[in-house]
């Protein structure tokens, strides 16, 4: 039986496209877009061992985070957020929270999306001195309505995650929450095109 998922589109050329082979690339991001939970929990695991020098690895400082967050009784979505706030340790040393923010951003809210992509420079307080960078750099987006969220977030759960001996959730605890997550987006570009 030839259905449009057993089918891919005939242009070579954007400029080339039909209906016909949009509705052949729809039928398959579909599924691949609803199985985005599974991608992100991949990638998550690439911080497993990957320690950059700290006391702990990537993984579980995301672990801690996300743990300290949800055993203060923060919502679902807050607790993915500390999650995967660091998931652009990998691909991006100079941007990381870029990364992660990007990655968020159809599927959490304008404050939790803000405190991802900020989180950084919030951080930097603590450390920046230390190499040569301005410690107070978060205090240019002082006013912000976001601002004291992100200096919360990064106080009672990034600050304090790098501890071997706290209690971290397994990942696997994590990961029914993500699933959820990123079932379906709450914006962005292709939204409509998803419903």
């Amino acid at each position: 039986m030839d259905t449009l998922i057993n089918r891919t589109a005939t242009f070579h050329s954007m400029a080339d496209c039909t209906q016909q082979d949009w509705d052949i690339i729809m039928t398959h991001m579909k599924p691949f877009a609803a199985n985005g939970g599974a991608r992100i929990l991949d990638h998550l695991r690439l911080l497993d061992g990957d320690c950059g020098g700290f006391a702990v690895d990537r993984l579980t400082h995301c672990l801690q985070t996300a743990t300290r967050a949800h055993r203060d009784g923060r919502s679902e979505d807050y607790v993915v957020m500390a999650l995967l706030h660091d998931i652009g340790d990998t691909l991006g040393a100079y941007n990381h929270a870029e990364i992660a923010a990007a990655m968020i951003k159809p599927f959490v809210s304008e404050e939790l999306h803000w405190i991802t992509e900020q989180h950084a420079i919030f951080q930097g307080y603590n450390f920046f001195h230390y190499i040569g960078l301005d410690r107070d750099k978060r205090e240019a987006f002082r006013g912000h309505p976001h601002f004291e969220a992100t200096a919360e977030f990064v106080e009672l759960y990034d600050c304090p995650a790098f501890d071997p001996a706290y209690d971290s959730a397994p990942l696997s605890f994590f990961e029914p929450m993500v699933m959820r997550l990123f079932e379906r987006p709450s914006g962005g570009l292709y939204k409509a095109a998803i419903d």
